[in-house]
């Protein structure tokens, strides 16, 4: 699906089929995964280590992923801004950045074709049947599951109001940054995202998931709604790094405690729904951003969504400082 939809948008103009390519094939408005892949990879990821590790492991995961994401905007910008002074018209020089991601998307499936049974999770593979009464492959789990993605979509509809698609926008168009520029800063970002990382899992082993999934949170929410008050393109550039060096220490905490609190033969669809409830709501988002964005509110996009972060945040510790994972539970113990 991949290399279809690199090749859809390398090929056509129709926007129709475009629309149609980018669901279907999982292109990321913002740089991040998107489709079914990443909850499967959620659910194999735990069978993998210990619950003493498992926040480790999945930190790792993001930063591979956070530094192939930065990776890639650094090379696409930089590709796209070479084509552009050799001559090549805008359009082309973007497509040839998406037949490249064709071709990732090659290498992909023979990586996912190489892993072992090791990865599989109870009732994986129609081994164990569905639980009597289950909602879209949720039993026990159910509850749970249900309250998180709800918290979810809220900080997701937050997100998708900035995604890295708009912020490259709303660089280009308030500081004037051409596409290389604009990789860099990408690269940098994503850096920062995936190192910062590593440091969620030692914190998370000292104060716990869900404080470390708030209390990192909300810092890189305020930066959030200082962006668009920064008079000049470095002190943007200064505050946006600041921020993502936060911003995603919850991730591999989120996926982490989810893991840990439902059932593991429920972790695939557990994944699968809250990626779905936060997916959705990303892909309204962009909606409301754009809508202010051309009323001329430069920085409304980035107090909205900073400001809603900040209430996620605060009900999320509401709700589940008191339900432990596994190995927080024997440590109190």
């Amino acid at each position: 699906l991949v290399v279809l939809a690199g090749l859809a948008f390398s090929l056509t103009d129709n926007l129709a089929a475009l629309v149609a390519a980018a669901i279907i094939g999982t292109v990321s408005p913002g740089g991040g995964e998107v489709g079914p892949s990443g909850a499967i990879e959620q659910a194999a990821l735990p069978q993998t280590a210990p619950d003493r590790d498992r926040t480790a492991v999945f930190a790792w995961y993001n930063l591979v992923g956070s530094l192939a994401t930065a990776v890639g905007a650094l090379c696409g910008g930089a590709l796209a801004q070479a084509l552009l002074r050799a001559g090549w018209a805008p359009l082309t020089s973007y497509r040839a950045v998406l037949v490249g991601y064709a071709l990732l998307g090659v290498a992909l499936g023979i990586q996912a074709l190489r892993l072992s049974p090791a990865v599989e999770a109870p009732g994986f593979g129609g081994d164990t049947p569905a639980a009597p009464g289950s909602l879209l492959g949720l039993s026990r789990s159910r509850d749970i599951v249900l309250r998180i993605a709800g918290l979810f979509v809220i900080d997701a509809f937050a997100g998708g109001l900035v995604v890295q698609s708009l912020i490259a926008y709303w660089l280009s168009v308030r500081f004037g940054a051409d596409p290389a520029a604009l990789g860099a800063i990408l690269f940098g970002a994503n850096l920062c995202a995936g190192f910062s990382a590593l440091a969620a899992a030692r914190i998370a082993a000292k104060i716990g998931l869900v404080n470390t999934m708030v209390w990192t949170h909300l810092p890189s929410n305020v930066l959030l709604m200082l962006i668009p008050l920064m008079p000049s393109l470095p002190l943007v550039i200064a505050v946006l790094l600041a921020r993502f060096s936060t911003s995603q220490m919850d991730v591999p905490t989120r996926q982490s405690y989810l893991a840990a609190v439902v059932d593991p033969g429920e972790r695939a669809a557990a994944a699968g729904v809250t990626a779905t409830a936060r997916l959705l709501a990303v892909a309204v988002a962009p909606l409301a951003s754009g809508a202010l964005l051309g009323a001329g509110m430069l920085a409304a996009p980035f107090m909205l969504a900073g400001g809603l972060k900040i209430v996620y945040d605060l009900m999320l510790y509401r709700a589940f400082r008191s339900v432990r994972p596994p190995e927080e539970r024997g440590a109190a113990e």
